[in-house]
């Protein structure tokens, strides 16, 4: 659900709000174990109103991975457009930064597609369908880099840019969930070692 134009500012504002406390909420809840209650007092929203956003809570999940995804790839994108950096200076920039958001393991609204990646596919096709979309716009953005990478001279990946961009981010997804496991950031610096050999770096 997008602001209409009949939406007035404090329509809008108010959807903001519940989306993001809830993106905040179930990064580190997940979906199912909270309530809209939970989500409206946080916001301070009266628990009356939260259909005049939202047809259901699927509704408000869907809409709250696509904002997510929104501000996610909007970062992604300004990463891309650094000219002071090199093809490998990005992606290796994005990763770091990506180790520093998932390795906080209080994640504050930072890591909702690993915390509900595999929990809300099973629960919702729309919202399996904004995850579909948004981590192909990630794997997109990581294509582009490595490309770059490659052109520049920075980076001495062989193979296909794309198919080395899924393997990357399948490998960053997996490590994210093992750092929750063991309460530690060994397999974000075991992808680090893996992903610069990959993509022919220097250890």
């Amino acid at each position: 659900m997008t602001a209409s134009p009949s939406d007035t500012p404090s329509d809008t504002g108010t959807r903001t709000t519940i989306l993001a406390t809830g993106q905040k909420i179930m990064s580190r809840k997940g979906f199912s174990a909270v309530g809209l209650t939970e989500i409206l007092k946080d916001a301070g929203v009266p628990k009356g109103s939260f259909y005049h956003y939202f047809a259901s809570k699927d509704a408000f999940g869907e809409a709250m991975l696509a904002a997510y995804f929104d501000d996610y790839l909007a970062e992604m994108d300004t990463m891309i457009a650094r000219s002071d950096l090199t093809g490998a200076e990005r992606l290796i920039g994005y990763f770091a930064a990506w180790r520093d958001n998932q390795g906080a393991f209080d994640c504050q609204g930072r890591c909702l597609a690993v915390k509900l990646g595999a929990e809300v596919a099973d629960l919702s096709e729309p919202m399996r369908l904004t995850l579909k979309t948004g981590t192909a716009g990630i794997i997109a953005r990581m294509t582009r880099m490595i490309e770059d990478g490659v052109a520049d001279r920075s980076l001495a990946a062989t193979g296909a840019a794309a198919d080395l961009a899924a393997s990357l981010y399948h490998l960053w997804l997996g490590a994210s969930v093992m750092a929750k496991i063991v309460k530690a950031h060994d397999p974000f610096d075991t992808a680090l070692r893996s992903t610069r050999q990959l993509l022919g770096l220097p250890a």
